[in-house]
């Protein structure tokens, strides 16, 4: 299973109810922070998770509301005893951000590996997840996230003796290890059925619409998308600033099908988003203004019901 809290809902600034933008995700006893504004530190105690098991930090860019909370939280790790390294991907430019960052927190007890985004697309394979970013349309560089956790098929005994491979290998070979055997070499697939539908949760802010939010939200569980404005008369001024209103996230939710999609990032100008969800609703009726603190835990399709929170 997949949990998800969505810390923050604000853009730009904080509010007194309204933390700036940023996603903790955890998966099988590891977790992922997605963008570390001003007061994401609270955010966090308020949900309640741990700090310390956040091994990989993705910055989506570097405006302040999406970063000046790193010094703060890399100390806090630090005073939560945290010895294993912590890395912190974004885009480039991000080791002379961390090199900053690092002299008003010099003594960590742990090392930042730092790893800047190449092209307009990469992935990362950390703690069983692939975390992809895309390139996004703002007005400095900027990128999406894919989090997925792919599953494999059931192991298939039948299909282990059919291609005569001795039962000390099953396990290995279940396991996702290739082995060599007599001149013979052994691969999963031989051993296993058809691969098993995965979870996927996708998270982009800061950005006109663009086709490669679609492409990654297609099918996703979850699709977190910002919704910068929720008046009509507000649309120019979006494209101004390359931000995207809860109409036109809406409309890309529309195209790409996720099971649910939480709407946040929002203008310090806007002050209750849900009085716009009719008309986001009509466009993509799986559609939730979603709040701070807002959590959600996904669980794969043959497991029990996904105990959703919205």
């Amino acid at each position: 299973m997949l949990d998800v809290s969505l810390l923050g809902t604000g853009g730009m600034m904080p509010l007194p109810r309204r933390w700036v933008t940023s996603c903790l995700i955890r998966y099988n006893g590891a977790s992922v922070l997605i963008d570390c504004g001003e007061g994401t530190q609270i955010a966090l105690r308020e949900c309640g998770w741990s700090f310390k098991p956040i091994n990989t930090i993705l910055i989506t860019h570097f405006h302040a509301d999406h970063v000046a909370g790193l010094p703060g939280l890399l100390l806090t790790l630090g005073n939560a005893e945290r010895t294993e390294p912590v890395t912190i991907i974004g885009p480039k430019g991000m080791a002379k951000v961390v090199k900053a960052v690092r002299t008003l927190a010099p003594e960590l007890p742990f090392e930042t590996e730092c790893i800047e985004i190449e092209g307009n697309e990469q992935t990362f394979l950390r703690d069983g997840m692939r975390m992809t970013a895309f390139r996004l349309n703002h007005n400095i560089i900027c990128y999406g996230y894919e989090i997925a956790v792919d599953r494999s098929g059931r192991f298939d005994a039948g299909r282990a003796k059919e291609n005569d491979i001795p039962l000390q290998y099953w396990n290995p070979l279940q396991k996702g290890r290739t082995v060599e055997y007599e001149g013979r070499t052994l691969t999963p697939d031989m051993v296993l059925g058809e691969a098993r539908k995965g979870l996927k949760v996708v998270y982009s802010t800061d950005t006109r619409p663009v086709k490669s939010i679609a492409e990654h939200a297609r099918d996703a569980d979850l699709m977190i998308c910002e919704g910068m404005y929720g008046e009509d008369d507000k649309e120019a001024k979006a494209r101004a600033y390359r931000h995207m209103t809860m109409k036109e996230a809406a409309q890309l939710a529309r195209e790409a099908q996720p099971k649910r999609l939480w709407l946040t990032h929002y203008s310090p100008s806007l002050i209750h988003p849900e009085e716009f969800m009719g008309a986001v609703r009509e466009i993509f009726p799986a559609a939730v203004a979603a709040k701070d603190g807002q959590e959600i835990t996904l669980n794969f399709e043959d497991e029990e019901n996904d105990g959703r929170k919205n």
